[in-house]
């Protein structure tokens, strides 16, 4: 097993140190790091989430796990990706340069962008609602609740991991933090060398920031805006706006940003959906207003499939039911347990002679 023990600390809040050990178990020689661990259960939660709440919003569960399921296979090649391309362009001499084998053969190294996975994660559940004639926007209202679930949770893997924080705080921040990785970062290193008084510099713990934002978006998003909305694909445009101005300020705080020339390229692109986001909610709330047009889930289509689906289930279910009766019912007449007409015969029973059952009768 690979040991990457390192620690964390808050010093503001208590005294010592946090270990950490990267990774988490070995499994037939291959090291199993925290981060991926994190991540798969942010999306599995979010998986279930979806699920469970996919006839709120009137489509069949069935196809919103394989909606889902292509989705997020799509969506984590497309983090991926996104990461990559911006990294080379940002550090065009760096000795590691990622290419489409590299890309994934790397994958422990870090470095997943969730605009990328949001972006590529979308375009595939177009592609599927397209070829299942599915509607696409409340899949996507289902999405944004489900996005914030992940990102809530997979954000403490950058914790884990010491990355995705921020800039050196004024020093009393209360949840400051700092860490073994992070007192190597150069601008942590410069701070110290401006202070004769601080020995010990603290970052922004933006991952903490990102987690928590997270989390309040997605109690507003579930118990506020899906009750409240009044057109397909609001409560997704939610996300984006929220998800996008959280971010926006957050990305302004870190060190560790994605480059293009000399602009963050996830805080524009924040602050540009969440911007087209509002304007889009304001737009597409007034014409629902004035057509009166009813939500997909409200619609006779979606009753109509929701009954069919559920009908083919109760089927599916009698049809088996009634296979296994008929394979006890076998079972049971060839060890000659019972007759045809169902009553018992014992196996030492003798029947009895004519002249008997002809007195008897």
């Amino acid at each position: 097993m690979q040991l990457i023990k390192e620690s964390v600390e808050f010093p503001n809040l208590f005294s010592g140190d946090i270990e950490i050990n990267r990774v988490a178990f070995t499994f037939f020689g291959i090291d199993i790091y925290w981060y991926g661990i994190l991540i798969a259960l942010g999306v599995i939660l979010a998986f279930a989430y979806a699920l469970k709440r996919s006839k709120k919003v009137g489509l069949i569960s069935d196809n919103v796990f394989d909606a889902a399921f292509i989705s997020i296979i799509v969506g984590f090649i497309g983090a991926r990706a996104y990461y990559c391309v911006f990294y080379n362009l940002m550090n065009p001499d760096a000795e590691v340069k990622y290419n489409i084998i590299t890309m994934f053969t790397k994958i422990h190294d870090g470095g997943l962008a969730i605009y990328g996975g949001v972006i590529f994660g979308v375009i595939a559940a177009f592609i599927y609602c397209k070829i299942k004639k599915m509607p696409i926007l409340p899949l996507l209202d289902l999405a944004g609740p489900s996005f914030l679930i992940g990102q809530a949770i997979g954000r403490w893997g950058n914790f884990i991991n010491q990355e995705c924080y921020g800039a050196p705080t004024a020093g009393n921040l209360p949840w400051g933090m700092t860490g073994t990785k992070i007192a190597l970062d150069p601008a942590v290193i410069h701070e110290k060398g401006q202070s004769v008084i601080e020995t010990t510099v603290l970052v922004h713990p933006c991952f903490l920031y990102e987690s928590l934002w997270c989390v309040v978006g997605f109690l507003l998003l579930h118990f506020l805006v899906s009750k409240l909305r009044s057109f397909d694909g609001e409560v997704f445009l939610f996300y984006v706006l929220w998800y996008g101005a959280g971010r926006s300020w957050i990305e302004a705080l870190r060190t560790d940003s994605l480059y293009a020339g000399s602009v963050k390229v996830s805080q524009v692109v924040a602050i540009t959906s969440s911007v087209l986001a509002l304007i889009m909610i304001i737009y597409f709330k007034l014409a629902a207003k004035k057509s009166g047009k009813a939500l997909y889930a409200d619609s006779d289509l979606s009753r109509e499939r929701l009954e069919s689906y559920e009908r083919e289930l109760l089927l599916g279910k009698e049809k088996d039911a009634a296979k296994k009766a008929l394979k006890e019912a076998e079972k049971s007449f060839a060890s000659g347990e019972t007759s045809v007409t169902g009553s018992t015969i014992g196996l030492d029973d003798e029947p009895k002679n004519d002249d008997e059952n002809n007195r008897l009768t």
